[in-house]
């Protein structure tokens, strides 16, 4: 045990009310604890005194929460046992802020053990173990926080999570941590406790709940811009740890990808809703500048067209980043022949007055693109109908296509409205669509309250070109790599994989009607470059996904709790993947900076048709 003041404090009761059901008050305990925290964490992920009361449990404060709706105090024991599965920390929940109580402080605890589950049951999360309606004894001031556990490429295992009990469900609830086998297993063997990490590189950009994410293996799937790259269902990048901090949210550092937290940083090892794992940091290491500029694409040459897709973020007249978006366009993307832009919303966004137009948008963005050098596009579109394609409530979010008149030309043929299809008709030995613009079988369930596939013809030096602009469902509902079902269930595919078929067969209707169409399926596929949903409008050489042309580290256009990740893909036909004459790049402007106008990176296509 640490040495402590030879002073106790002793029969001294403060007016320290955390709560109806919590009281913190300063005397000697009448016994000793006759349970440890080890002893209540157990050797699984469910503690064996789960709604048990539990008595005189002792430890040492080493973190306060004082806000959010979890506030309490972390205790550690200072004396472990020799079993590493077993944690001894755990979370001492007061409902209120906590008074009377100081880290360093060695407290004696009472009250019911309970495992609570950040999202709620439903969301498929780990739980939480805590004691609950406590009553708080401080026995001593002053005593030394115990050392951290060091989470570092050596300590955090290569293999992330075992295979959860098919006979529960596939939850891995009930098994014994195997933490110098599992990374799971590890953090939640350290559930609780105080960790630390050293020198570590950001690899998630701090957003705006004061959040960041940190790699503590900085070889694990690294790419030349510091960012950790997802690249199958089976390489979770183990090394990932989400970082917040106790103190106040105006200290906390404005991170991108690649920026370094150097020294140490020290805190409890808590588990959350948006993330899993984080370390509460109570000592928050140096931000130092990595030096991650944000991306210029070359201009396409004479004979290339270049079509991008771009992600605008729920876009409407009332939003500030007009400007932003259009120096991306002009500069960044260097002004595409063809944007296909997802998620433009209605003249008055979010408010639900039944608006559907989106020519007030459109056109600000447009003037904005003129302004900032570019050149002067056109657009088209198909109005939705009212709340039914998902989305924020009210804004009516669509696809639209915005192109440059002096260098490509739009094929119109009058009559797409938000319920007609357009379809594919064979004209003179060529394909061509009997709506242009049009949208692709908006009756189908595939697209039931989602965004619907907009097709349209454009004639770029006398070749036609057909470009489908999609918006496939969210990954919203799905469970978290961090879930305690193993694998995780990835529940929304369902619907992608019936939006992938539609977008394909229409594709293959075509390549039917005319064997070398040159044919680009573009936009927020919202799902992976090796994910079934990819393979599906893929099929049998129908599309093939060009962000597979780069290298397999540069295939990112997104970054979600620290992983890089491609949710916007260029599909295209095998007329222009024929050539080799194409190149594709995803321009990073966005996902890897804190102060990001939209969380997704454009991607741009050129070739000659």
């Amino acid at each position: 045990m640490p040495s402590r003041p030879t002073a106790r404090l002793a029969a001294l009761t403060v007016a320290a009310v955390c709560s109806a059901a919590s009281t913190v008050v300063l005397t000697t305990p009448a016994h000793a604890a006759s349970v440890r925290i080890h002893d209540i964490q157990g050797d699984t992920r469910l503690s064996p005194f789960a709604g048990k009361q539990v008595t005189d449990v002792t430890g040492i404060v080493t973190g306060i929460r004082t806000y959010g709706s979890s506030r309490g105090f972390w205790i550690q024991d200072p004396a472990p046992d020799a079993d590493p599965a077993t944690s001894e920390g755990v979370f001492v929940f007061t409902s209120s802020t906590p008074q009377g109580v100081a880290v360093g402080d060695e407290v004696s605890v009472s009250g019911t053990v309970s495992e609570y589950v950040p999202g709620g049951t439903s969301s498929g999360n780990q739980s939480v173990t805590e004691i609950t309606r406590p009553t708080v004894t401080v026995v001593s001031r002053g005593n030394p926080v115990p050392a951290p556990a060091v989470l570092d490429a050596r300590t955090v295992p290569a293999a992330y999570a075992p295979q959860g009990d098919q006979a529960a469900g596939g939850s891995v609830n009930a098994l014994t941590l195997r933490p110098s086998t599992y990374a799971l297993d590890l953090y939640e063997s350290l559930e609780g406790m105080n960790v630390r990490v050293a020198d570590a590189r950001v690899v998630g950009a701090t957003d705006p709940y004061t959040e960041l994410w940190v790699t503590v293996k900085p070889h694990e799937n690294r790419n030349r811009r510091g960012g950790t790259v997802y690249g199958s269902y089976d390489s979770q990048n183990t090394g990932r740890i989400q970082i917040q901090s106790l103190g106040k949210a105006a200290d906390f550092p404005d991170a991108n990808v690649g920026d370094v937290l150097a020294g140490a940083t020290t805190g409890p090892l808590d588990y959350n809703q948006y993330g899993g794992y984080t370390l509460v940091a109570s000592e928050l290491g140096t931000l130092e500048a990595g030096g991650t500029k944000r991306e210029t694409t070359r201009a396409q040459h004479r004979s290339e067209l270049a079509i991008a897709t771009y992600n605008v973020e729920n876009l409407d007249p009332s939003d500030d980043t007009f400007a932003a978006h259009a120096e991306a366009i002009v500069h960044s993307l260097s002004s595409p022949d063809i944007v296909s832009l997802e998620e433009i919303q209605d003249n008055n966004g979010a408010t639900d007055d039944g608006t559907v137009a989106a020519d007030v948008t459109l056109a600000k963005l447009i003037d904005a693109i003129e302004a900032a050098g570019g050149p002067r596009y056109d657009w088209r579109a198909v109005d939705p109908a009212d709340k039914k394609d998902g989305g924020e409530p009210g804004g009516n979010i669509r696809q639209a296509f915005l192109f440059n008149p002096e260098r490509v030309s739009f094929t119109d043929r009058p009559g797409g409205d938000a319920t007609t299809a357009t379809d594919v008709v064979k004209v003179r030995g060529k394909a061509a669509l009997t709506l242009s613009p049009g949208r692709i079988a908006p009756d189908s369930a595939a697209f039931e309250n989602s965004r619907k596939p907009l097709a349209g013809e454009f004639v770029f030096r006398g070749r036609t070109v057909i470009v489908i602009a999609n918006h496939f469902s969210s990954k919203g509902g799905d469970q978290g790599l961090t879930s305690q079902y193993q694998p995780p269930v990835r529940s929304s595919e369902t619907q992608r994989h019936l939006q992938a078929q539609e977008v394909h067969d229409f594709t293959a209707k075509i390549l039917k009607a005319q064997k070398n169409a040159a044919v680009v399926a573009l936009g927020d596929i919202n799902d992976f470059e090796f994910s079934r949903t990819t393979r599906i409008m893929e099929g049998d050489g129908v599309l093939w996904s060009a962000v597979k042309s780069l290298p397999a580290s540069e295939r990112y256009s997104y970054v979600y709790q620290g992983n890089s990740q491609a949710l916007d893909q260029i599909l295209i036909s095998p007329s222009i993947r024929r050539q080799c004459s194409f190149s594709y790049d995803s321009v990073h402007v966005n996902a890897e900076f804190h102060d990001q106008i939209s969380d997704h990176d454009p991607q741009v296509l050129r070739f000659k048709p």
